[in-house]
């Protein structure tokens, strides 16, 4: 990655077009798929030692956003996030390491329903561009990690006549990030 201007930079994510997404198997016979609405975070960007760059973001879990209102009810009730109890996932990374010039793993601790595990994502720049409106310079990242919600302290299922779990147990997150220089 090479900013306009300098080594070192803060970037603020754009929650309007930035997507956090995740996706879980279903009854064994399919993907399922949902995001979140609202997320924040800041990149602190370090191109000379990318190991002093750092991340950090919070979704609001009641932004879910899946089909169905019974169902969406379900996802924010006790059975999954809880969102009365726990309104946030963090993730705060603690290693940031370049791999080449487009390409990062970003580790650190993600934190669902105030269980803290580590998680390491890996990372793609996809460049930058010059908002035509704000005259800001923007960059975009796609970023992906693999979990277990068991891990999270999310493991209500039940088992179909077949023996599958109606909902699988590893779940992909998958970001697209827009991020706006702050500085």
């Amino acid at each position: 990655m090479s900013t306009a201007t300098t080594a070192r930079s803060t970037w603020s994510i754009d929650p309007v077009h930035s997507t956090v997404e995740f996706a879980v198997s279903h009854m064994g016979i399919t993907t399922f798929r949902g995001r979140f609405r609202t997320v924040a975070g800041t990149l602190n960007i370090d191109e000379e030692t990318p190991a002093n760059s750092s991340v950090t973001a919070t979704i609001e879990a009641a932004s879910i956003d899946v089909p169905g209102d019974r169902f969406a009810g379900h996802m924010k009730g006790d059975d999954f996030l809880n969102v009365e109890h726990y309104p946030t996932l963090t993730f705060r990374s603690n290693e940031v390491e370049r791999v080449d010039d487009t390409h990062w793993r970003v580790a650190g601790d993600l934190t669902i329903r105030d269980a803290t595990r580590p998680v390491t994502f890996d990372t793609e720049y996809l460049g930058q561009a010059k908002h035509p409106f704000s005259g800001k310079t923007s960059a975009g990242f796609r970023a992906e990690a693999e979990i277990d919600r068991n891990d999270f302290g999310i493991s209500w299922n039940a088992l179909l006549e077949s023996g599958a779990k109606y909902v699988g147990e590893r779940v992909r997150i998958i970001l697209d990030i827009e991020a706006v220089r702050q500085d």
